[in-house]
């Protein structure tokens, strides 16, 4: 896949139902590793850089990620969610992560930390290196606030390159909280929502595995997390009507965005079978030209990725 100029096709690919039949009970969730996650998105960010008009921010990201990877070894155990808690969530249908509840503690300002003591030795614009400057020196109110900010996806943006610091050390804390959870303990919380933390898609797979070829999982921007969601549905409002299927001609069609009539959103797929190395966060930011197309068509992004702002 590439960046290459395009224009999108003349009308809306409609998807084929036909492809949703036979898929047998795809398992609701896939919980991340999280060694595994940064590795695969600091390769993913690196491969697709060399295919890429935005070569030097998506290496920057890759080091990002190769990062988060870098500090897991030896960071302090995260605090389990306590039993209660997971059986109230499974109850009423609740996140067990709760983003909107999120206390900080030490663990997560160690990860913190961390994080951006690793990141000064990264190579990085000089506007980079001036917020993540600024980060460091924040005062424990204002970090806390800028958490505040990514947690609820609202980031202002006078300060939107402080807060890709501060959402890579939440990431790392999120999928290693993720990762001490049953996946088969776990509910669906509502449409568009990350059974985990409740977070929306980033964007979603396609898969093509054995246990689940054809299924759709979306993919959590914060704690990583995989969860199966109907085909021909969209994430941000649960309509299946006027779903339709956009892409940028002259590609493989290994990645579309779909449409929906009814809330004038759209989200990003990515086929396993056309880009098997696809990872939601990274692809997501490696197709911009997508999301730059889609801005002469009558949609809204409905994603939130902290790593690609402003679109």
């Amino acid at each position: 896949m590439s960046n290459s100029p395009g224009s999108p096709s003349s009308g809306a690919i409609q998807p084929d139902p036909s492809v949703i039949g036979g898929i047998a009970q795809p398992a609701l969730a896939y919980l991340p590793d999280p060694e595994t996650l940064f590795d695969k998105r600091a390769k993913r960010f690196a491969d697709m850089a060399e295919r890429s008009d935005l070569k030097p921010y998506l290496l920057f990201l890759g080091s990002i990620a190769a990062a988060q990877r870098d500090i897991l070894s030896g960071l302090p155990a995260v605090e389990p969610v306590d039993a209660e808690r997971l059986a109230r969530s499974r109850e009423h249908a609740m996140p067990p992560l709760d983003r909107g509840n999120f206390t900080s503690d030490t663990t997560f300002e160690t990860t913190f930390d961390r994080l951006l003591a690793q990141a000064k030795a990264l190579e990085m614009p000089e506007a980079a290196r001036t917020a993540l400057d600024s980060v460091i020196a924040a005062d424990s109110v204002s970090r806390d606030q800028m958490v505040r900010n990514v947690l609820a996806d609202a980031l202002p943006v006078e300060a939107l390159a402080e807060h890709v610091f501060v959402a890579a050390a939440l990431q790392v804390h999120f999928a290693r909280r993720a990762t001490g959870l049953d996946s088969k303990k776990l509910v669906p919380v509502g449409d568009g929502a990350c059974p985990c933390c409740g977070g929306p898609p980033v964007a979603s797979l396609i898969v093509d595995w054995p246990q689940a070829p054809g299924a759709r999982y979306c993919g959590c921007a914060l704690c990583g997390t995989l969860w199966n969601y109907v085909r021909v549905r969209c994430t941000a409002c649960g309509s299946t009507k006027g779903i339709g299927l956009e892409e940028v001609e002259g590609l493989d069609g290994g990645c579309k965005a779909e449409t929906c009539e009814e809330c004038h959103s759209y989200g990003k797929l990515f086929y396993l079978n056309k880009e098997p190395g696809a990872e939601p966060l990274a692809d997501d930011v490696a197709t911009l030209g997508l999301d730059l197309l889609m801005k002469d068509r009558p949609y809204r992004r409905a994603a939130f990725n902290p790593f690609l702002l402003g679109y």
